[in-house]
């Protein structure tokens, strides 16, 4: 029997937490209700799937939580807070996604996977740490940081201050064949939550975790790589990819090869901190792979993978 096409999704974070909400339990498991309706769609127009998600808003309350707690309790290293956000959102994601399958008397099940990404010990970003994350600091709570807590800290688009951390590209999921296995068992896999957990492998051959944070749709590329996913669709908060964005010649491109996705970008039609990461990601994907990339928001992914919406990346 011909196999279903493998596609991996690339769900944000802030489809998870959304703006302006303070990101509840219940808050987060309802976005979630929305978001699995969206995944069930997907499976119906016969896609294998291999989920992955941000989870930039909920690292961002653990370190609140342990800033604020650090008299009481010790503060834990970045990469363990990933990894915690890993287990806590793919278990409402894998429960909610379960609950839908079981409603519609789909037999699939859905496994969560704590999963690790391996970077370059000696990638530039070590040395200039550049990705803003947790709360924002007013100027007067700044002023009374440490001086050595205020060189981890930066003004930021004159919302206030935050810390920042290392951004290293992804060069492998260390647990990738056996997502692959869950994959041809038939299992729908969550993996690859905020971007893996970034670890880096020592001389004497063992992993070990640093303190960074890895793009989430880069390493939702690099994971679609290398299960030979036929498709990876990645998940954002407008309908598509558009050029002049904000501004009244805005327009939406529909298609795009990936030579004229370098060429937008080299123009600066996609900043870093929002679009360029995502085009990088297909742009990754299409020329190793050879298949499609989408770029769209969850309302329209289904009509995305028709060709009726979003943005298509190809080779």
């Amino acid at each position: 029997m011909e196999k279903k096409p493998l596609l991996v999704v690339a769900v944000g974070g802030n489809a998870i937490i959304r703006e302006k909400q303070r990101g509840t339990q219940w808050e987060q498991l309802a976005n979630i209700e929305v978001c699995c309706e969206g995944l069930i769609e997907l499976l119906a127009m016969g896609y294998r799937l291999v989920i992955t998600h941000g989870n930039g808003p909920q690292v961002g309350n653990n370190l609140l939580r342990g800033k604020c707690a650090h008299h009481v309790l010790p503060p834990m290293m970045l990469d363990v807070y990933g990894a915690e956000t890993q287990g806590q959102l793919g278990y409402m994601l894998q429960r909610v996604l379960n609950n839908k399958l079981g409603e519609r008397g789909i037999s699939a099940k859905v496994v969560t996977l704590i999963t690790q990404v391996l970077v370059d010990g000696q990638d530039p970003a070590f040395k200039n740490p550049s990705k803003p994350i947790g709360p924002f600091y007013t100027r007067e709570e700044f002023e009374n940081m440490s001086e050595g807590e205020k060189a981890n800290y930066v003004e930021d688009s004159g919302r206030g201050y935050r810390r920042v951390v290392p951004s290293p590209k992804p060069h492998r999921v260390v647990e990738y064949q056996t997502i692959r296995e869950l994959v041809e068992g038939g299992k729908i896999v969550i993996a690859v939550g905020g971007g893996g957990i970034p670890v880096v492998k020592g001389q004497d051959g063992k992993y070990y975790g640093v303190e960074a944070v890895i793009d989430k749709d880069l390493a939702a590329a690099v994971l679609a790589r290398e299960i030979g996913a036929d498709y990876l669709l990645i998940l954002t908060n407008v309908e598509g990819v558009a050029i002049n964005f904000g501004k009244d010649n805005m327009t939406y491109i529909a298609k795009m090869s990936t030579t004229e996705a370098r060429q937008y970008m080299k123009e600066g039609h996609f900043p870093p901190g929002s679009m360029g990461p995502k085009l990088e990601a297909a742009i990754d994907f299409v020329e190793f792979n050879g298949g499609k990339a989408f770029i769209t928001s969850l309302e329209k992914a289904g009509l995305a993978l028709a060709g009726k919406s979003g943005t298509i990346v190809y080779k």
